[in-house]
């Protein structure tokens, strides 16, 4: 299968409502990602992240089908809500899935914060994607969305994310307890400022 040209994804995303877009319609993407949002389409995608053991360490959860199905169903639901969420980060030059990269809302005691987010295939651990993904994010939302600030929530073990977490220029502001499947899991929350984005 040939490659399409940058000029034809271009044409084709700009006709295409499932891409995450600016308020002036272009994808937002990074050097080599584009990113589209996630469907009922994804299911076999996702499956390859979230049933992956090693892939979902930090959570201590690997999915099952119906986790992943009710995944699916939230992410649209609240790509509704706020107009984002996990999206699907795509490779442009070959059109694979890298992952899922995408702001959420993140609740950190009972206050709501633009949170960053990132989970990767394991294949494409380790060369640069996340990095790439999350300053994409960090910049739409201090470009697009105006917020003045922007967290990232990660067990504090998960060095990985706190890597990309810190390359992208967040700090570590404090923890909390995180309640997930029954169960209380320390987290570190990372945060950045809009003064501090470049």
């Amino acid at each position: 299968m040939s490659v399409p040209e940058q000029s034809e994804i271009r044409s084709v995303l700009k006709l295409n409502k499932e891409f995450f877009t600016t308020s002036e319609g272009m994808p937002v993407e990074s050097k080599r990602l584009i990113f589209r949002k996630i469907t009922d389409n994804d299911f076999a995608e996702l499956c390859e992240m979230l049933k992956d053991a090693e892939v979902m360490y930090a959570w201590e959860h690997a999915f099952n089908d119906d986790e992943v199905n009710a995944w699916i169903k939230k992410r649209m639901a609240l790509y509704d809500i706020y107009g984002y969420d996990y999206f699907l980060a795509v490779d442009k030059r070959t059109s694979k899935v890298v992952g899922q990269i995408g702001l959420l809302d993140e609740v950190v005691g009972e206050k709501h914060y633009i949170g960053l987010g990132y989970i990767l295939k394991k294949e494409f651990w380790h060369k640069g994607y996340a990095y790439e993904g999350a300053k994409a994010m960090l910049d739409f939302a201090f470009d697009e969305l105006c917020a003045q600030e922007v967290v990232a929530t990660m067990r504090p073990e998960n060095y990985a994310s706190r890597k990309v977490a810190e390359r992208v220029g967040m700090v570590n502001v404090g923890s909390y307890v995180k309640m997930y499947n029954g169960k209380e899991m320390p987290h570190l929350i990372y945060s950045k400022r809009k003064a501090d984005n470049p």
